[in-house]
């Protein structure tokens, strides 16, 4: 059974990656930010604010298809 809790955090992290999907980077990092506020340890939502907050500052290009590059190992 799942609590109300992850309901909701699951709710933002939809938001999120939706929002993500479609470049919106604000959109998108106010959704993972209340799902973090849910449960501050969800790596997931934890991972795509910092990409977001990445895309923000550095674009992806024009052509980008939603695939995330690792830079680093």
């Amino acid at each position: 059974m799942i609590t109300k809790e992850k309901e909701e955090l699951l709710k933002y992290y939809n938001l999120g990656l939706s929002a993500y999907k479609q470049r919106k980077w604000d959109e998108s990092i106010r959704a993972f930010q209340k799902a973090i506020e849910i449960d501050p340890k969800d790596g997931p939502s934890n991972e795509y604010l910092n990409r977001c907050r990445d895309f923000k500052e550095n674009p992806p290009p024009d052509d980008w298809d939603g695939v995330y590059v690792m830079k680093t190992k």
